[in-house]
């Protein structure tokens, strides 16, 4: 049995019609019949027939494809940020493909150069923790394919960029815990590499500060990738130390979740005798117990903010807008594991 696609040439052939009238039809030209159309149609749907997307696309100049790097999907944030896009993406006729860097910048690079065949109209990005230098996207501006980066964005590139007020979240959830009575409060710092959990770490020196409280090396835990087992190795580091915090914020929610959990075993109450503070709300922060007071970092809603601006730059070249970044307002959402008072 043929597994070949059928073509217009054999819908010509069946019908009895020219190749040129079948496109047309298909098309849905003013110039053909509705007799005609409807009868091409029948045929193209009993045959299998479907019009080569690609082919036209290269005739229009026009994919409609957006290339989206994200550095891991099953990370709760980026996959919410993948829903954002994706749902804009397809109710404005665009189509999306995902690629994850894995946090690798070489596996990101080999990415671009996949984008790049592809003749994407638009990519939008979450830089990887490697990544230092721009050039491999800086080749997309040459050929006027618009770039948004998120979240994690280059700090000395001009592009367009969708990020969050991470200092001044980490200050409020800071400050959240000394209103509750915390003094000596401790920070599971991200990657400092990446400017996002730099400011995360200063909103918190920054908010201890204010409140004329130390900034104590001890109580800072640095990690490589925020991981559920690095928040653990943290919690028991704490432990040991002979004068232990009372609070907690943590860069992300996987870390203030495994820190819970070694507190417990270990017989601290939470929040009595350390409250803790994630980021970023995921689902699982309402599930433990107690249940996790978070940042709200608005994932869906970076999504959507990235695919609206990248399509306005899409379908407005002619009047090229400029360098934008948009900062997303989050809200703290307070639970048991920091209520004292």
């Amino acid at each position: 049995m043929s597994k070949r696609r059928p073509t217009l040439k054999d819908l010509a052939e069946e019908l009895n019609l020219s190749a040129s009238t079948i496109s047309r039809a298909i098309a849905g030209h003013p110039a053909i019949s509705e007799a005609t159309k409807k009868k091409v149609q029948s045929k193209a749907e009993e045959l299998g027939f479907a019009p080569n997307t690609i082919a036209a696309s290269f005739r229009k100049k026009r994919t409609n494809s957006i290339g989206v790097i994200v550095p891991k999907i099953d990370v709760h944030f980026h996959s919410l940020v993948i829903s954002g896009i994706e749902d804009l993406a397809y109710s404005k006729g665009y189509n999306v493909t995902i690629f994850q860097s894995k946090d690798s910048v070489e596996r990101e690079k080999e990415i671009t150069k996949i984008l790049q065949n592809r003749l994407v109209e638009g990519i939008i990005v979450c830089i990887s923790n490697e990544t230092k230098t721009y050039s491999h996207f800086k080749k997309f501006l040459k050929f006027g394919v618009p770039i948004i980066f998120y979240d994690r964005v280059p700090s000395d590139f001009k592009a367009n960029k969708i990020i969050i007020d991470d200092f001044g979240s980490a200050f409020k959830a800071t400050e959240h815990l000394i209103e509750q009575g915390c003094q000596r409060i401790a920070h599971i710092a991200g990657n400092q590499n990446t400017t996002i959990f730099k400011d995360r770490l200063e909103g918190y020196k920054s908010a201890l500060k204010a409140n004329k409280l130390p900034v104590d090396p001890k109580y800072i835990m640095p990690t490589k990738n925020l991981t559920y087992e690095e928040g653990a190795d943290c919690a028991k580091s704490l432990l040991q130390l002979s004068q232990k915090p009372d609070g907690l914020f943590c860069s992300n929610d996987y870390t203030a979740i495994s820190a819970i959990q070694i507190f417990q075993k270990n017989g601290l109450q939470v929040p009595k005798e350390i409250a803790v503070v994630g980021f970023s709300n995921y689902p699982i922060s309402r599930v433990i117990e107690p249940n996790l007071t978070t940042v709200n970092d608005r994932a869906f809603q970076m999504g959507e903010a990235a695919t609206n601006l990248l399509i306005r730059q899409i379908e407005e070249e002619d009047n090229p807008i400029e360098f934008e970044t948009i900062t997303l307002k989050t809200t703290l959402v307070v639970r048991d594991s920091s209520k004292r008072l």
